[in-house]
């Protein structure tokens, strides 16, 4: 099964984006599924490079390398990282900047989509 997830909220603050990538992280590791995250508006942050965290609290970059270490793919909104002054260099290892067109070409690859 294909799976694409499309976080919507910033890596701390809520839980949302976090719950998502605790299903994405447990879902790779099943035999046969694929996954994909698409991070837009303030998840964008969400694959920023060396963030710091108080001990105990859960990394979101390092909940995204979980799905990138297993073959997944993560992708960043090209327009929502310019408007938060971000470019490729402060995104996490195995994040790439993305496009709309990209999102469409999976969420036409996808046989579910799970917007968080």
């Amino acid at each position: 099964m294909k799976t694409l997830f499309v976080l919507n909220d910033p890596p701390y603050g809520t839980e949302r984006s976090y719950n998502a990538l605790r299903l994405a992280g447990s879902l790779i590791k099943r035999e046969g599924e694929e996954v994909r995250v698409f991070l837009i508006g303030d998840a964008a942050a969400c694959a920023k490079a060396g963030q710091k965290v108080p001990q105990g609290y859960y990394n979101i970059a390092d909940m995204l390398g979980v799905v990138t270490r297993r073959r997944g793919e993560t992708a960043v909104c090209g327009s929502c990282m310019d408007a938060r002054g971000m470019v490729e260099a402060d995104l996490a290892a195995g994040a790439q900047r993305g496009s709309m067109d990209l999102l469409t070409d999976w969420t036409i690859w996808a046989d579910k989509v799970l917007v968080f």
